[in-house]
């Protein structure tokens, strides 16, 4: 990125669901631990291009304390690859997506968000067709994911404390 701040973008399928949740949970995440970091979310698939969050997402996430404001579906780009140290598929079939279009020498930035979870689930199922407990199930694993992932960046990454304030 132009800017010296790690970034990290979560990708699922449509940008509706999955990757806006684990932005919302990530972004208040990193605002707790007082992290400067560049946070966003895509889609493989352009199917809901400029839409907000899935409805029930948001519902489940606004109970957790979580914020969708201003987030607005899109769909990832090879100009992705340059601006993110992190690009975070949701699951194995998202990963493969990325790999495809991933320009050459940017691979190492793509990998499964729950890699960062101490968890036997290593991908977060998609909750589209489903219920409420299924969103509340994903919201769970993708809390999980962003605490590890957390940890990792003040393991490794001292420069993404805000230093601002």
């Amino acid at each position: 990125m132009s800017s010296n701040k790690t970034s990290v973008l979560f990708v699922c399928l449509g940008n509706i669901c999955r990757s806006p949740s684990a932005e919302a949970v990530f972004t208040k995440m990193a605002q707790n631990q007082n992290l400067d970091l560049v946070i966003d979310s895509a889609g493989t698939a352009g199917y809901h291009t400029g839409a907000e969050p899935d409805k029930r997402s948001q519902a489940v996430g606004l109970e957790r304390g979580y914020s969708f404001k201003g987030l607005k579906c899109r769909k990832v780009t090879p100009e992705d690859f340059d601006k993110f140290d992190y690009i975070l598929g949701m699951d194995n079939k998202n990963i493969s997506n990325l790999l495809e279009i991933c320009p050459k020498g940017h691979e190492d930035k793509v990998g499964l968000f729950l890699s960062f979870a101490d968890l036997q689930e290593k991908e977060v199922p998609d909750p589209y067709y489903g219920g409420k407990k299924g969103f509340e199930y994903v919201l769970d694993l993708i809390e999980e994911g962003s605490k590890g992932l957390i940890r990792q960046l003040q393991d490794n990454q001292l420069d993404c404390y805000n230093t601002n304030e």
